[in-house]
């Protein structure tokens, strides 16, 4: 589909309707809100229909997620040339535009993100523009490219960006339906996997430029609007962590905790075992720890407004435990790095790798104690 340009405020009156991207992203729900429940009722969908739709709703998903965002808008890393084939080709599937004009758009957004002149898809223009009325008018006219210049020196890139609208439509109709010929379910096929998978498709994938910096938690920084939200990231394969991923872009991960749902970090991470995916950027832990503890020094320092003899003696307490912090925090990178070096050293005996060890756990047990302390003060200037 077509995507409008970098905005300016001269542009806004020049706002053209882009007609198939409005009959795509109206003309399909409407066809699968009446044909799926009318198939359903008189047919019914076999197991193999609804496995069509899995395979085409993941694999799209995740070429958008791993391969889109991910590999090519962020270089977070790198990629088999048939792994960025298969992106290439599910991605077209999706439906969102070729890697070139989605990664220009995207790069740009977040170089400008919040700005109503410049980022394309601004919530602060509101929900609709940021989740789908962007797309739906052409405020500029041609795409700018000049910010993926590193994208059009990769032959996958631009192969896919010249067939992009033959990929699109052998992948959402001609295999959908060659499918279903095969099996004997050629509309239901194709009612699932094309039709209602591109409408699901489509809004999980709006939801993050529109709910994700609206709705959710900001724990890595307050400059933009972008938000986690785990409800989002189980709808996104993970993209719903956006206040991290805004805050540190370069990461692989998105979610960075075991716990949070993040399969596309799951991907990329389960294809460098077998050699798919390597150079993957991650940001360390103290790094994390740093703007965590950083957003919540200026939270509780603004908190503490009032002059006052207890409000002083808090701010006071504050600026102290976050010195303290910051420093517990570089001993312990420090310490972490000098037992990684001894362990690779050929050179180092098992009594200096001993010792650092215990030096690095040492700190570690100290940090944990800085860590306890700081969010206890932090307790108490919000009680």
């Amino acid at each position: 589909m077509a995507e409008s340009e970098a905005l300016s405020p001269t542009s806004r009156s020049k706002r053209e309707p882009v007609w198939q991207n409005i009959l795509v992203l109206f003309g399909t729900p409407i066809a699968a809100a009446i044909s799926v429940p009318l198939y359903g009722y008189y047919t019914g969908f076999s197991g193999f229909e609804w496995a069509c739709f899995a395979f085409f709703m993941i694999a799209t998903g995740l070429s958008i997620t791993a391969g889109y965002h991910r590999l090519w808008s962020h270089r977070a890393y790198e990629a088999h040339w048939s792994l960025r084939l298969f992106f290439a080709i599910f991605g077209a599937c999706a439906i969102q535009n070729s890697i070139l004009n989605w990664s220009a758009d995207h790069r740009r957004h977040h170089k400008h993100v919040d700005d109503n002149d410049h980022d394309p898809y601004s919530v602060n223009r509101g929900f609709w523009h940021a989740h789908m009325g962007w797309i739906l008018f052409n405020e500029k006219g041609p795409q700018d490219f000049s910010g993926v210049k590193d994208l059009q020196r990769d032959p996958i890139v631009m192969w896919q960006h010249r067939y992009n609208l033959t990929l699109t439509l052998l992948t959402n109709i001609a295999l959908p339906l060659l499918l279903g010929f095969l099996t004997g379910k050629l509309w239901g096929v194709f009612i699932l996997a094309t039709l209602l998978r591109v409408v699901l498709n489509h809004h999980f994938t709006f939801f993050i430029n529109s709910l994700a910096h609206i709705w959710g938690r900001r724990p890595y920084c307050e400059d933009n609007s972008a938000r986690d939200n785990d409800l989002l990231a189980f709808l996104t394969y993970g993209e719903g962590y956006h206040n991290y991923h805004h805050r540190f872009q370069y990461d692989y991960r998105n979610g960075i905790r075991w716990w949070q749902f993040d399969p596309t970090k799951w991907l990329i991470r389960s294809a460098s075992w077998v050699g798919l995916t390597s150079k993957l950027r991650t940001v360390s832990a103290s790094q994390i720890e740093k703007a965590r503890l950083a957003l919540q020094y200026r939270r509780s320092m603004a908190r503490l407004t009032l002059p006052s003899s207890t409000t002083d003696e808090l701010r006071a307490k504050l600026e102290q435990q976050y010195r303290e912090y910051q420093q517990a925090l570089n001993d312990w990178t420090s310490a972490r790095q000098a037992w990684v070096n001894a362990k690779r050293n050929a050179f180092s005996d098992k009594l200096e790798q001993l010792d650092q060890r215990m030096r690095y756990l040492e700190l570690k047990y100290q940090l944990k104690l800085q860590r306890k302390r700081w969010r206890l003060l932090n307790a108490q200037v919000f009680a």
